[in-house]
């Protein structure tokens, strides 16, 4: 598969070539969409502009960038992936691919950002109501509202706030019609993220 091939090419990659790999990957299929209007790569580049304008660091913004790339590697040869009919778990599928290429800086915001969505849903309830339908129809998919338990067990996360934020940012980066900086603007914070082994 792509996806097992990409993997072994990134273990096996220099620094600067994991990040032109991981670049050539979001290039490749940056144009697919999953319910919404924006296609992967606008999506991906919104939410970094908007972490990057908010002075986040390096590896918060390469978070911003990836936090969707899930969506991508959960596509099936046979059957293309909709969030919306069925709970794709793509924040796991890209925590995982992740985890020998970027430190838990990066890791985690992205792994706990649909949690976010459910958490703000939650203790918030308008929040739900400014969500783009797909986001919400792949909420109750997601698990809904969070129990007393999930709550506790969210806020206790070291990375939670961040990942609030970043769902945040998702939530905001679905203009189609935004214009901000394209891909290679990322590059030197992305080769600044990669976990150092």
């Amino acid at each position: 598969m792509e996806n097992n091939y990409l993997v072994d090419q990134l273990l096996a990659a220099r620094p600067e070539q994991k990040v032109q790999l991981l670049f050539d990957y979001l290039t490749k299929h940056g144009d697919e969409n999953y319910e919404e209007d924006v296609t992967q790569m606008q999506h991906g580049l919104q939410a970094a502009y908007l972490a990057r304008e908010a002075g986040q660091d390096a590896p918060y913004v390469t978070a911003a960038l990836f936090h969707d790339i899930g969506h991508i590697l959960a596509d099936d040869p046979d059957e293309r992936n909709n969030p919306t009919l069925k709970d794709d778990n793509h924040e796991d599928i890209a925590a995982t691919f992740f985890k020998d290429i970027f430190p838990d800086e990066v890791i985690e915001p992205i792994r706990l950002h649909v949690a976010a969505k459910r958490y703000l849903c939650t203790v918030n309830k308008e929040y739900y109501e400014g969500l783009s339908e797909p986001s919400q129809k792949s909420f109750h998919l997601q698990g809904g509202p969070m129990s007393v338990e999930e709550l506790a067990s969210f806020e206790a996360n070291p990375f939670h706030k961040e990942a609030v934020q970043l769902r945040i940012w998702d939530d905001t980066a679905k203009d189609v019609k935004a214009e901000v900086p394209n891909l290679e603007t990322y590059r030197k914070l992305v080769l600044e993220s990669l976990l150092l082994l």
